[in-house]
């Protein structure tokens, strides 16, 4: 998806784990998954870099759909549809 379908994405629920550093992003986005249904979208903010490669990598393992990354002003809003 581009930035801009991003941005407008219907998200069901955020997760909020710019306070935390590797693996603590991954873990709460997994706790997250785990309290939506399937079609739904989760967005993790993160300031750690290693989320925006380990989230769409532990998506891809468990067959959830990892949407794209948009690059805020010091983190990231990751997107994954359960």
């Amino acid at each position: 998806m581009t930035n801009d379908e991003l941005r407008s994405v219907a998200v069901t629920k955020t997760v909020d784990a710019r306070g935390t550093a590797c693996p603590g992003p991954l873990l709460e986005a997994k706790k997250a998954m785990g309290t939506i249904k399937s079609g739904e979208i989760l967005e993790v903010l993160s300031a750690d870099e290693g989320s925006k490669r380990d989230i769409p990598l532990w998506a891809k393992k468990k067959e959830i759909d990892y949407l794209g990354t948009i690059d805020e002003a010091g983190y990231f809003r990751i997107f994954i549809r359960k």
